[in-house]
């Protein structure tokens, strides 16, 4: 399994949702960086599941222990940073033998050949905590910069019955990004960008700027004019021209698909084709908002720094 993003600030994660713990590296951080444990465990706070209609009932704190790469001082050092999160309230996967609808079982299943939920676990959005870490850290990162991001719930559907599960549309900024971020023509900031968040669990469609709406626009209404100063008068264009950032807001939208664990019965089968039934329990969400926010945050702010290290090596060069 491919399991490595970015080629200068590299995140890199194992363990799965049943196991004892989520664990990961981070390499490519800049040496000196004072790491806020606080700050950082307040973003894993966000994510972390609570007592809301909307959230999983498992138990799980989120708690973060570094292992590597902070010295005593609280300072990067330079070195890979290694770090591990318990899973305290991991349980077996129920259900095992039957194919889960819209699930990674069938899929895992003509992959890998697994016919056991239980090895599917790796699929699971429990691995987003490690993202949160990696995303934390580059937050910090990215203060030296000036650079900023934030996310916020824009849409959320409603419920078409008791236990059903909704979609949800996120919008995310990146504020006081560096102009030139970008490496044209395959590895566009936008296009990462969209790696980057339909790499998320459930993550189904990504706009940049306008988005679809440009597809109803005509040029005059749509380009991005620029005034003397070379500021610009609009920002359909969500602050990359070109694949390349052209010193405005990063705008962009994250569609997500409601969660596939729905707390009724649902008609299925099992692994050999047999007719079964599959229902979910309180251990799944029942949105991925708004739980999802700083990782789609985490995302954006890895793949912003990445870039912008890039950037300072390619200078050095």
């Amino acid at each position: 399994m491919e399991d490595v993003f970015g080629k200068v600030f590299r995140i890199s994660d194992w363990g799965d949702t049943h196991g004892p713990a989520m664990e990961g590296r981070i390499e490519g951080c800049p040496a000196g960086i004072f790491i806020d444990q606080e700050f950082v465990q307040s973003e894993l706070s966000r994510r972390a599941p609570d007592r809301s209609a909307l959230s999983t009932q498992r138990g799980e704190i989120d708690q973060v222990q570094f292992l590597a790469g902070i010295g005593s001082d609280g300072r990067t050092t330079g070195e890979e940073i290694l770090f591990r999160i318990e899973n305290r309230d991991a349980k077996p996967s129920a259900q095992r033998d039957v194919i889960r609808p819209s699930h990674a079982s069938y899929t895992y299943f003509k992959k890998y050949g697994y016919t056991d939920n239980e090895l599917c676990g790796r699929a699971s959005a429990r691995q987003t905590v490690c993202r949160v870490v990696a995303g934390a850290i580059a937050k910090l990162v990215l203060r030296r910069y000036g650079v900023e991001v934030t996310s916020e719930v824009v849409s959320m559907a409603a419920p078409a019955r008791e236990g059903d599960t909704m979609g949800a549309v996120v919008r995310g900024h990146i504020r006081h990004v560096p102009a030139g971020l970008g490496e044209p023509v395959y590895d566009k900031f936008s296009a990462r960008l969209a790696y980057a968040m339909l790499s998320i669990n459930a993550a189904k469609g990504f706009e940049i700027g306008s988005g679809y709406e440009a597809a109803r626009m005509c040029g005059s209404q749509y380009n991005d004019v620029q005034n003397p100063d070379f500021s610009f008068r609009t920002n359909h264009d969500g602050g990359v021209q070109a694949g390349i950032t052209n010193g405005e807001e990063v705008t962009f939208t994250v569609a997500f698909k409601p969660i596939p664990t729905v707390r009724f019965a649902q008609e299925t089968i099992t692994y050999d084709g047999l007719p079964a039934v599959y229902e979910g329990s309180d251990r799944n969400d029942r949105c991925v908002a708004p739980r999802v926010l700083p990782v789609v945050e985490a995302m954006a702010a890895v793949t912003t720094l990445d870039f912008i290290l890039l950037a300072d090596f390619q200078k050095k060069c």
